[in-house]
């Protein structure tokens, strides 16, 4: 059995620096026994581009906007909606007017590993592409391409 996990404001993490946004990691799976949770905020215009991965993740957002989709669904995202999103859906998300903040969770452990890799050897400034996408792979998320322009 795991032990009770309690940790104060001051008592967390270093945000993580992961493409121009912010990730704190509440618990990990080491902490938890299988699940995840973090606290994310960013400024207007910044999140991932679409992908995938075989853990489940939801958001409820806590300040601000987020435009996010899932599968063919898009919507403005404001305090208090909640998103689910089921594992292998592709899915993106960007932070609205003012910038804001959500907690999310998610069902494997592979996240927080992922996030600390991503910080610690991207350079977001001018990331590689390429080195992104194999990091990703590694950890079970398939980054999709951007569409070509017409």
């Amino acid at each position: 059995m795991k032990k009770p996990l309690i940790t104060h404001q001051e008592e967390r993490n270093a945000p993580l620096n992961v493409g121009g946004f912010l990730i704190t990691v509440l618990a990990s799976e080491n902490e938890t026994g299988g699940y995840e949770v973090f606290h994310q905020s960013g400024t207007e215009g910044k999140g991932p581009g679409p992908h995938f991965h075989a853990w489940d993740e939801s958001f409820i957002i806590t300040k601000g906007e987020l435009h996010c989709g899932v599968g063919d669904i898009e919507t403005l995202a404001l305090p208090g909606t909640f998103i689910h999103v089921p594992g292998g859906s592709i899915h993106w998300f960007r932070f609205g007017k003012g910038g804001g903040e959500f907690i999310s969770m998610t069902s494997k452990g592979n996240a927080s590993k992922m996030f600390t890799a991503f910080a610690n050897d991207i350079t977001w400034e001018n990331p590689d592409r390429e080195k992104l996408i194999a990091m990703a792979a590694v950890y079970g998320q398939t980054i999709i391409p951007p569409k070509p322009s017409a």
